[in-house]
């Protein structure tokens, strides 16, 4: 009775000690009671406390029953143990007691949390072979699982078992649909899901609009957001401060701060007070757009209601002058951060870290990270992850790993991320021995590589040239679990296009294609970039098939088609795509000019080669070395040895170096025109600079001499 009296109560410590003095006294209390004691146990999770509790009872020879039995399962799925809960599952049925509807439900639940469907799915069908209907919370929880994984065919077909077995949908069932439907952007099935629900007679709630508005962002559709929002004014819907939260970041994420203030006018003319959370996301907004004093003028709003701005206010803030690289801004508002008494957080910390980071301040990092542990804040996994991430973009792996080893011995775990920034910091300065070790080390340590881990490998591999490693690796992924994406592709795609193996390169992009996956601009650029003279049909076809699959070339792409089409021969397709660019607001780049002068002086168009240069010049582009290199080669061809000369000595004033290659062509048709001084002349100076390894250089001084 006593131990009824303190679980009811949820007096848990009382409970506790009450059911100690029963065992010890050997008394053996109702199977009503000790029920009540386990629904104590869990709805307060001590889990552990209530398996061990339920194996005493089932030791000492106690006949426990379903909602014993429940209990005890509802706790090893909390506990994330699968096994041990489908074993209690087992047990009931070795011991006569008959499974639950509950018991199903709350297993399919656990597996569906933990993405584990087919699973789920085999209980579900387990439950109809044993005659046990499920009823609308388990359709429910299927139906959820599969929305969460991504697959909505599987979710809809859930669906219709429902009809067949004459449970009827209810809100939760459209709404989580819906809210499937609106993550993966098809709005159109959505509004069918809509018009299916108010058709049932189910008046739509907060989340049902919750998840529109985020579908309509998640398209960048800020347009139907609005419309929606106007919908539901006039439906005479009460939208609460989530659905609020959820419409308001929409309309921030797209920039539309002006609608944001006037939408938050009319929700305040009907009645809506913001709290600090709605001013930390209009704050957020401004700053996103840099609009800083705006940004400013919503913290001082957020003041003078009465509110008390928070961390994540101040981080807001903090956050964006990091960004900016202004960090002694960023530093006054930690100041007034502390100065009204709001504590930083971690997250302030890793975000200054961050800052001064990305600002190659590295000491400062250093004296923040010291400043967090004075203040009693643990660095964690995040905080150590941006400093390696900033060394590792600067090409300062070995400092990173230091930092790093730093970590592991301070007691913080490295997680796949922070393996994954230093694997791709050694892969991008070729150190591709390092970055395996560190992928060894992930294994031994129980750390799963992911895809991205894969993938930052199969690039490097790519990159030295080492592509059977690199298409071995690709198969590892499948191996364990994984699924090869675009970026995969790309990069062998790529590695077989530097290494002009175009037959390879194509049949992987066939590949591609036929597993699902799209091309995208990365794939064409690669494969346009690998087509030789002789490939310019295919080059044509690449072009058209972007086109017919709505990709927009950017600058990188229609520079690898200028340089195709310039470079073999079809001069006047280049300056038509060049001229394409420029209309899609794209302005030309050295890249493009480069390739657009290459065109021209193979084609002998030398004055025109010229006026593109100084067109080039007059934008604020500067020839480049390769500019200089691409026009001495081109005057070498045209016999034009002394225009090859003029842009040699221009290259010189402007502070670079010809290639090996270039020396040697200007040398030969020097000396082919008898310019002997000049040749003189430039051996002397190539040697004064310390380019003495030209192949040509001592035979053009002996020919010189002679």
């Amino acid at each position: 009775m006593l131990l009824t009296v303190c679980a009811e109560s949820k007096w848990l410590s009382q409970a506790n000690e009450v059911y100690s003095l029963i065992r010890q006294d050997k008394v053996v209390p109702s199977l009503a009671s000790l029920n009540v004691f386990l629904e104590c146990l869990v709805s307060s999770g001590k889990f552990e406390k209530a398996l061990e509790i339920f194996s005493e009872l089932v030791d000492s020879g106690i006949r426990v029953d379903k909602f014993t039995y429940g209990k005890a399962i509802q706790s090893a799925v909390k506990l994330g143990n699968f096994k041990k809960g489908i074993d209690l599952l087992r047990s009931m049925n070795k011991r006569g007691v008959s499974p639950s509807g509950f018991v199903y439900n709350v297993l399919i639940s656990g597996l569906c949390k933990e993405k584990k469907m087919s699973e789920a799915e085999k209980l579900f069908d387990e439950m109809l072979k044993i005659k046990l209907n499920p009823n609308c919370v388990t359709f429910n929880t299927l139906i959820e699982g599969y929305c969460k994984v991504g697959d909505l065919e599987q979710a809809f077909r859930v669906k219709e078992r429902m009809r067949l077995e004459n449970v009827k949908p209810n809100l939760v069932t459209l709404n989580t649909l819906l809210g499937g439907l609106c993550r993966a952007c098809r709005m159109d099935d959505a509004k069918r899901v809509l018009e299916e629900m108010e058709g049932n007679g189910f008046v739509p709630d907060g989340f049902t609009y919750s998840f529109l508005f985020d579908g309509h962002s998640r398209c960048g559709d800020v347009n139907a957001s609005l419309a929606l929002y106007d919908d539901v004014i006039q439906k005479g819907v009460k939208i609460n401060e989530y659905t609020a939260g959820i419409l308001l970041n929409a309309l921030c994420k797209g920039g539309k701060m002006d609608e944001v203030e006037e939408v938050l006018k009319k929700l305040m003319k009907n009645g809506f007070v913001p709290s600090e959370v709605i001013y930390n996301t209009i704050m957020n907004g401004y700053c996103q757009l840099g609009h800083m004093e705006k940004a400013f003028s919503t913290y001082e709003k957020l003041l003078s209601v009465g509110l008390r701005p928070s961390s994540i206010t101040f981080n807001t803030l903090i956050k964006k002058f990091c960004e900016m690289k202004d960090m002694d801004k960023a530093e006054g508002w930690l100041k007034r951060m502390t100065g009204i008494s709001v504590a930083p957080t971690v997250e302030t910390y890793n975000i200054l870290i961050g800052g001064y980071g990305r600002a190659c301040l590295f000491d400062r990092c250093f004296q923040v990270l010291e400043e967090m542990e004075k203040k009693g804040l643990k660095p964690n996994v995040v905080s150590y992850g941006s400093l390696i991430n900033c060394l590792c973009k600067n090409n300062k792996v070995l400092e990173a790993e230091i930092i790093f080893r730093d970590m592991i011995d301070r007691g913080v775990s490295p997680n796949t991320q922070i393996y994954n920034i230093l694997i791709d910091g050694y892969c991008a300065v070729g150190k591709l021995k390092d970055a395996f070790r560190l992928f060894n080390e992930m294994s031994k340590d129980d750390i799963f590589p992911s895809l991205v881990t894969y993938n930052v490998l199969i690039n490097g591999l790519c990159k030295k040239g080492s592509l059977e490693k690199a298409e071995e690796m690709a198969l590892q992924i499948v191996g364990k679990g994984l699924r090869a994406d675009a970026i995969t592709y790309n990069s062998l795609i790529s590695g077989y296009a530097n290494n002009r193996d175009m037959k390879k390169a194509f049949a992987l992009y066939e590949t591609m294609k036929s597993s699902g996956i799209q091309p995208n601009l990365n794939t064409y650029r690669s494969l346009i970039s690998g087509c030789g003279k002789d490939d310019m049909m295919l080059v044509d076809e690449l072009y058209e098939e972007m086109l017919q699959t709505e990709l927009t070339p950017d600058r990188v792409v229609y520079n690898a088609l200028i340089h195709a089409y310039a470079a073999h021969g079809n001069l006047q397709k280049a300056f038509d795509l060049h001229h394409k660019m420029v209309a899609q607001g794209i302005d030309p780049d050295k890249k493009t000019y480069n390739s657009l002068i290459l065109g021209n002086l193979e084609a002998g168009k030398v004055q025109e080669a010229k006026d593109l240069v100084e067109d080039m010049k007059s934008r604020g582009l500067g020839p480049t070395d390769y500019t200089y290199d691409t026009l001495i080669k081109g005057h070498c061809v045209l016999k034009d040895c002394g225009g090859a000369y003029a842009w040699y000595r221009e290259m010189l004033e402007n502070g670079f170096l010809p290639s090996v290659g270039a020396c040697n062509e200007l040398l030969t048709c020097l000396r082919k025109e008898g310019q002997l001084q000049e040749v003189e002349g430039l051996c002397s100076e190539m040697n004064i600079k310390e380019i003495d390894h030209l192949n040509s250089t001592e035979e053009a001084s002996l020919v010189a001499r002679a």
